[in-house]
């Protein structure tokens, strides 16, 4: 899924959309991906700071979640981050970048997801972390 698709995966609407593209998803993960544009709101100097790098995994992660509520015909649901964990900056993305994000769901529990995410421009690392989210019932 790319463009207004991803709408269908994730309660965000611009300007805070930070997921363009749903490559892949199954009930272990998703692969998910954005490009930097030079009008993003995280994007100074003409890079795409950290606050935006986390809430791209964030949103990736509620891509994921929404992919599982998509395909059994529900509406995306709305989650908090709970925590933020072993989180590492590698690198801090140009505009026209093309974001990758690996998700991989580590466990889950009551409502509460935890999930590992990895981010990389051409490859190379840029993010990478852990984050438990809350899913609002």
């Amino acid at each position: 899924m790319k463009g207004e698709e991803i709408y269908r995966l994730i309660p965000q609407r611009p300007p805070i959309v930070m997921v363009d593209v749903l490559w892949h998803a199954d009930e272990q993960g998703a692969e998910t991906g954005l490009t930097v544009q030079a009008d993003n709101m995280f994007v100074r100097e003409g890079l795409f700071r950290e606050p935006g790098l986390i809430e791209h995994i964030a949103q990736s992660a509620a891509a994921f979640a929404g992919y599982g509520t998509y395909i059994r015909g529900e509406e995306p649901k709305l989650g908090y981050i709970g925590e933020i964990k072993d989180c590492v900056f590698h690198d801090l993305p140009a505009v026209g970048s093309e974001l990758h994000t690996v998700i991989r769901m580590v466990a889950q529990v009551q409502g509460i997801s935890l999930i590992s995410a990895a981010t990389t421009v051409n490859g190379q690392p840029v993010a990478a972390c852990q984050m438990k989210i809350f899913l609002k019932e």
